[in-house]
């Protein structure tokens, strides 16, 4: 299997944190993936509700899009169609905004600070 990018919220820098093989490579403030799957760390989560106190245990993975295409600028690509969220004090998995479904995987998720939006 490629190795895939693997991003999430750093609540100590206020941006997003990437992964590649492990190491954080980059801190942005918005980011554009495809191909990607949502993956919450059950046991990460369960020492959230435990300890009262967050870790880094839920990632949006895949590919970064090219930064020259039009789907890597929400500017530019206005129409995602829906938007994600997770809260594990909520939910075991990353959700639809509006009505609260589990999702998994999406064919775009462009991501800009907390929030999440995908296209399918």
């Amino acid at each position: 299997m490629k190795a895939k990018h693997k991003v999430y919220y750093n609540l100590h820098k206020k941006c997003l944190s990437v992964q590649f093989k492990g190491k954080v490579i980059e801190h942005t403030i918005s980011i554009c993936l495809k191909d990607v799957i949502f993956k919450v760390s059950q046991k990460g989560r369960e020492r959230v509700l435990r300890e009262k106190r967050k870790n880094v245990h839920a990632f949006i993975i895949g590919d970064i899009a090219p930064r020259h295409t039009p789907m890597y600028y929400w500017d530019e690509y206005p129409n995602f169609e829906r938007q994600v969220t997770y809260n594990p004090y909520k939910y075991n998995s990353f959700v639809y905004a509006d009505t609260l479904e589990p999702i998994e995987t999406a064919d775009y998720a462009f991501i800009k600070g907390k929030e999440i939006f995908v296209l399918n």
